[in-house]
């Protein structure tokens, strides 16, 4: 562990992170209410379109992230792009406002594509405002990591709310000012513009190694999350009929996210002081899954109230594990990868996530009949990486002490 020397981060990121927590609360907001409203008195449409519309809505949003990404560094630049993707995100979010499938459409389509413009590219202009303090990185983007987990929850809190007391228009409207007020800070910001190639200690070849393995164990991460849901969703269904306190009561994820937000700043703090490799951050979050995920397998099938301290024993591992791996594949990305291609990295980044999550599809009857054979693959999944990753450790030290 190395003492930073300089500890403190900018105002920018600041502004980054009001913004973020806007456009956030913004979109989740808005997708929180999207079903309901497709399938409510206006639309009236059947859950099997609602739902098709919905997945074709999410599915697309990787597309549209690599058009903005490309767009944002090779053509108009990092801070345009984003601010272009808010203005028809906001457009988008007040389109929905019209009665009609002609509105919903028009509405989605424009979401889609300034969020697309939006995402990739605040990720990469926030990321660069690091490159001359690089250890700050992995604080930096758990700042950014707790920004948007704030912003989701209090967007479907908020909205959520709205939409339920006031109705859709005017959930509608309020996402779309949120959005547009995502993009003043913003206007306090610099474009990071990177004039001739980075200069990195590392060869490429290293470099493209140290992020595919990120992106790969991250990806890994994700999928077995995805994995231990069936067990969660089983826990939280029992649940529901025992517990008497009300809060209890919420899904995994509104109590993840109430968790996440002291473990975040712990961890914030902690790294803008002291730094450790980014490689170690991530065996420590993938020890810390797992033991989550042991803690989850302990539970009995049957229970009493009692039970609740193992269940939300696993969800603080689990926060725990998660600010240790979501944060670093951005820091990875920033630190080894070219800046001025940095945002089309980060849409791509994406894929190897996605892949993996899709790949467990195939076996969602046997996690679903037996989740918990999902807890012990992912429990054996995640030593195993953190095993690797230590080897991994160790064999870069032994390789540059015989360079030296």
């Amino acid at each position: 562990m190395e003492r930073i020397r300089i500890q403190k981060h900018s105002i920018e990121t600041l502004y980054y992170s009001i913004s973020l927590i806007l456009e956030r609360a913004s979109y989740y907001g808005l997708r929180l209410l999207i079903i309901i409203y497709m399938t409510g008195e206006v639309l009236k449409m059947n859950s099997t379109e609602a739902l098709s519309i919905y997945g074709l809505f999410t599915g697309s949003l990787m597309l549209s992230k690599i058009i903005g990404a490309i767009l944002g560094d090779l053509v108009i630049g990092n801070k345009k792009a984003l601010f272009i993707g808010g203005m028809i995100q906001a457009i988008g979010a007040f389109c929905l406002c019209i009665p009609s499938t002609l509105g919903l459409y028009l509405g989605l389509f424009l979401i889609v594509i300034g969020n697309g413009f939006y995402t990739s590219n605040i990720i990469s202009n926030f990321g660069k405002s690091y490159l001359n303090n690089k250890k700050q990185l992995d604080s930096g983007f758990s700042i950014f990591y707790l920004a948007t987990n704030l912003g989701a929850f209090l967007g479907t809190l908020l909205i959520g709310l709205i939409g339920e007391k006031y109705g859709y228009n005017y959930a509608f409207i309020i996402g779309g000012l949120l959005m547009l007020s995502s993009l003043i800070p913003i206007l306090r910001t610099k474009e990071k513009v990177v004039e001739k190639e980075f200069k990195h200690d590392l060869t490429i070849k290293k470099r493209i190694i140290n992020i595919s393995i990120v992106l790969m164990v991250v990806g890994l991460f994700w999928a077995i999350y995805e994995i231990s849901y069936y067990r969660i969703i089983d826990l939280q269904v029992q649940f529901r009929d025992v517990i008497t306190i009300e809060m209890f009561k919420n899904d995994w994820h509104s109590i993840n996210s109430l968790l996440i937000l002291p473990i975040g700043i712990i961890a914030i703090i902690g790294w803008t002081y002291f730094y450790t490799s980014q490689f170690f951050k991530l065996i420590l979050g993938f020890i810390f899954g797992a033991i989550s995920l042991i803690v989850l397998m302990s539970i009995p099938d049957v229970f009493t109230e009692k039970h609740m301290i193992l269940y939300l024993l696993s969800i603080l591992f689990m926060g725990i594990s998660e600010i240790h791996i979501a944060p670093i594949l951005y820091s990875t990305l920033t630190k080894y990868s070219n800046p001025k291609y940095l945002a089309i990295l980060i849409s791509l980044a994406f894929i190897p996530t996605s892949m993996l999550i899709f790949s467990t599809g195939f076996f969602n009857d046997r996690f679903y009949d037996n989740p918990i054979f999902g807890l012990k693959l992912g429990v054996t999944i995640m030593i195993i990486v953190a095993i690797g990753l230590f080897g991994y450790i160790a064999w870069n030290k032994k390789t540059a002490k015989t360079l030296s």
